[in-house]
């Protein structure tokens, strides 16, 4: 993938905006949900599961087109994942004593989050190729033997 374009300012934060108003939606639904302590334990734990599986499947699909070898099982454990999360969900929701509303609710907010992560990772596997534009300092690697010798000086007290 030679042909790589750097994100724009307005793409990464739409992409960290919907990720924070996804998950932060979803836990606050969560938090004032009238569930079982175990019943939101579950919920939490699909949310967690499914944002670990979806930036996985990005990064395995990156890595595939970039020439980056992936095993054959870690690339399917990867969709795998990603198809757990999103059936343990579906049946979680249809089984729960939940309006309409909310369970529609819940669904979006989870699909937004796992969208929005890995709108996110892209983003950062994207920023990567670039070049850091700080002014600041940074700090130097040196393989100098006596430049490390005088830097170990300066720590001993």
């Amino acid at each position: 993938m030679n042909n790589i374009q750097k994100p724009t300012a307005a793409f990464i934060g739409a992409s960290w905006a919907a990720l924070m108003v996804g998950a932060l939606a979803y836990l606050i639904g969560l938090w004032n949900a009238d569930m079982q302590l175990n019943e939101k334990g579950y919920y939490f734990t699909l949310l967690l599961f499914g944002l670990f599986s979806a930036v996985s499947l990005q990064k395995s699909v990156r890595d595939q087109l970039e020439g980056i070898p992936v095993t054959g099982i870690y690339f399917s454990l990867c969709w795998f994942s990603v198809g757990a999360a999103l059936i343990l969900l579906t049946i979680g929701l249809w089984n729960a004593d939940l309006a309409l509303s909310e369970k529609g609710f819940y669904a979006m907010s989870f699909l937004l989050s796992l969208f929005a992560a890995v709108a996110v990772q892209k983003n950062i596997r994207d920023l990567a190729y670039f070049p850091e534009e700080d002014s600041f300092d940074k700090p130097k690697i040196t393989h100098d033997k006596e430049e490390s010798e005088n830097d170990s000086d300066d720590l001993k007290l």
